[in-house]
């Protein structure tokens, strides 16, 4: 395990299987406060606007660790970036666990969101150092294990956060970020550094890159407003289960993230087609299932059937444009893996952020009927873009 790998020449399963693992763990440190939202807005005594900003600030959190802590690895050793980030992870956790202010929570929020970037720095390795015919396989795989991490955060914390208090599951998580500090410790392996420079030269190269490759900005596009369109449901539907005909606790919320597993079933699969599909036809296909997604979660909002086929596609959906994009963009300088997943994600988790206050606002002044609007106006501009890309 110790040995040092090599581009193009295959990774270990045992590593692969590791790295899906532990990426869905630390992923879900970004997700456990959305089926909480309601349960913390009346425990700290504010309003569910406010509430609303503990997910959108980690989001943006996510979206800053993306931008100025995913190109180091390709400037310094990956395995010391990741440890660091886990351990901060275990303080910012426990801020969360323990404080009363809610000041000081959404600034443990934010470090939450910077720190649980690992999860990207786990994609290009996958990438870069895969064999070409099983480069699309592995990166799904991987993507596979962060869905899953999404999936069951939201499952778990919304249990947790019914019968145990909020507070609770992120206990839980701070000691999970150690025992993925000891193992990753344990079992990765060294890998070449791909960047000789200093980190201002790294993070001007960013922009060099978004101006050569016009596939890259398309493509970061297109998924992130995407996802806007994603995270506006899952941030507002705690609010909205919450009340007339469901009056259903957090428990309900979170058992909805199993509607979920679609997403991460179809991850692998999908990724296999990328290259027999195209990215355009697949983002054609997400976006087409979104629509149908939102228009499930609007005419079907009093009933769970609605609800539920509503998550169940708009998950299938977002595979189809965030692998399609993500996969084929690693393409395009292999050598700069980490600073094209880092723009990409950036945009990505930007949009997300954009989703997820839009979706907030929106509620607060008309609702359900706003989030739907929010997430339909969000997936027809990515159906727009997708139209007037060039191949």
């Amino acid at each position: 395990m110790k040995q040092e790998l090599k581009e193009n020449q295959g990774l270990p399963a045992s590593l692969l299987w590791t790295l899906a693992i532990i990426a869905g763990i630390s992923v879900a440190n970004l997700y456990y406060n959305q089926p909480l939202l309601n349960r913390i807005s009346r425990d700290l005594q504010t309003s569910e606007f406010t509430a609303n900003l503990i997910a959108m600030i980690t989001q943006i959190g996510y979206a800053i660790g993306l931008l100025f802590i995913i190109p180091l690895g390709d400037l310094f050793k990956r395995k010391t970036i990741i440890l660091i980030n886990f351990t901060v992870l275990v303080v910012s956790l426990l801020t969360i666990a323990l404080t009363p202010y809610i000041h000081l929570i959404l600034f443990a929020s934010l470090l939450t969101g910077i720190c649980s970037v690992m999860p990207q720095i786990f994609i290009p390795i996958a990438a870069q150092f895969s064999t070409p015919k099983t480069k699309g396989r592995n990166v799904g795989m991987i993507v596979s294990g962060l869905l899953t991490g999404i999936l069951a955060s939201r499952v778990v914390s919304g249990i947790v956060g019914e019968y145990l208090g909020w507070r609770f599951i992120f206990f839980v998580a701070a000691g999970m970020m150690v025992i993925c500090l000891i193992i990753i410790m344990r079992v990765l392996p060294d890998m070449p550094c791909n960047f000789k420079g200093k980190y201002s030269d790294l993070m001007k190269s960013l922009f060099s890159l978004v101006i050569e490759y016009p596939q890259l900005r398309i493509s970061s596009l297109r998924a992130g407003i995407a996802f806007g369109s994603f995270l506006a449901l899952w941030t507002s539907l705690a609010f909205k289960m919450g009340q007339a005909p469901f009056f259903a606790g957090n428990n309900i919320v979170g058992l909805l993230g199993l509607c979920g597993i679609a997403g991460a079933l179809t991850a692998s699969y999908i990724g296999k087609y990328v290259h027999v599909l195209g990215v355009k036809r697949l983002n054609y296909i997400g976006c087409g299932l979104i629509f149908v997604a939102w228009f499930s979660l609007y005419f079907g909002q009093d009933s769970y059937v609605g609800v539920i086929t509503g998550i169940f596609i708009i998950d299938i959906g977002m595979q189809c444009i965030q692998l399609s994009n993500q996969t084929t963009i690693f393409a395009l300088n292999p050598k700069a893996a980490n600073r094209i997943n880092t723009i990409f994600m950036t945009t990505y988790f930007i949009g997300g952020s954009v989703g997820t206050f839009l979706a907030g606002t929106f509620w607060h002044w008309f609702g359900w009927q706003g989030v739907v609007g929010t997430g339909i106006a969000l997936t027809a501009c990515s159906f727009m873009i997708n139209i007037f890309a060039k191949r």
